[in-house]
């Protein structure tokens, strides 16, 4: 029995040892970075500012790979599906707390089947209205809605997306209701508020900057807990006359749950180094984005927190990714 114990003692201890050598000469090759949308979208965009700072810190190649589909569970399913190594994992938006409400049949379970490695930043919406809508600000859009109940439509870049849940989350708050016309895509939800197909959408803030600076579309205010360096002169939605509304959207990378948590450890405090990089932060603020480097205990709180006040929402609102 004792030679039986020490024989597995012994077994955890070279264990161990071999991981902690593994975290010292990681990476040894190129490290795979699963986005699971088509590039160009701020998940992408996101991706694409961090991965050379990341890979300089880490002292290795980071390199993307778009994974679309499935409002993202596709390329997070892929991942959770990777071998634990630390060189396949993904970068997903707020969507990686709210997709588990939203999908009946989940590939993948988001607390057991990831390691969050930490949070890299957040963006914010904003409201926008076409220049034909009377509404100059959002005490007057709320009068208006509040009117005209259900008269009023928005766009949105498909059911489930942010631009999806920013709207839902305003309609819940303020007890009004507008109808949903979803698109394939911010894009096209962009321009029919432009052409007036739509009365409002719920933009990326970064996307709709120059149609707002051009006088294309009307910003009445955005979604995030405080003013964008972005557009200094629009509100907060709380400000302008909706105080419990606040809508971000963050950014998380994770790896497979398995993952040697010393190389976890690694890759987040070279995430955190690149962050710190004044150039990426000017570049990034100047994309729309504000850097929030975390733990990846910080990280896993997050999602914990977030998951059932999202799943609430999606119950009370009826809300389906259908």
């Amino acid at each position: 029995m004792q030679r039986r114990s020490a024989l597995a003692a012994l077994a955890a201890l070279s264990a161990l040892a071999a991981t902690a050598a593994q975290a010292q000469t990681y990476p040894e090759r190129a490290i795979k970075l699963v986005v699971p949308y088509a590039p160009g979208g701020s998940a992408d965009i996101a991706a694409r500012l961090i991965s050379d700072e990341w890979a300089k810190a880490l002292g290795g190649t980071v390199f993307i790979e778009n994974k679309a589909g499935a409002g993202g569970n596709l390329g997070v399913d892929a991942v959770s599906k990777s071998k634990a190594d630390g060189y396949t994992i993904g970068l997903q938006t707020v969507s990686l707390a709210i997709n588990p409400a939203l999908f009946p049949k989940m590939p993948y379970d988001t607390l057991k089947d990831l390691a969050p490695i930490g949070l890299v930043a957040s963006s914010q919406h904003v409201l926008v209205v076409n220049n034909n809508l009377p509404a100059k600000d959002v005490k007057a859009l709320l009068a208006l809605l509040k009117a005209q109940p259900g008269k009023l439509t928005y766009g949105s870049a498909g059911p489930g997306s942010t631009f999806h849940m920013a709207a839902e989350l305003f309609k819940g708050v303020s007890g009004t209701a507008i109808t949903h016309i979803p698109y394939r895509g911010g894009g096209p939800a962009l321009a029919d508020t432009i052409g007036g197909q739509v009365d409002m959408s719920f933009p990326v803030l970064s996307a709709a900057q120059q149609q707002v600076q051009t006088g294309k579309l009307r910003a009445l205010g955005v979604t995030g807990a405080k003013r964008s360096p972005l557009m200094p002169n629009v509100p907060t939605i709380a400000e302008a006359g909706l105080p419990n509304y606040a809508f971000e959207t963050w950014f998380m990378v994770f790896a497979p749950a398995g993952t040697p948590q010393p190389v976890i450890e690694k890759l987040n405090a070279s995430l955190g180094k690149a962050l710190a990089s004044p150039a990426l932060k000017e570049r990034m603020t100047r994309e729309g984005y504000d850097p929030t480097p975390s733990t990846p205990a910080e990280a896993r709180a997050r999602l914990e927190k977030e998951m059932p006040q999202w799943a609430k929402l999606v119950k009370e609102r009826g809300i389906t990714a259908e």
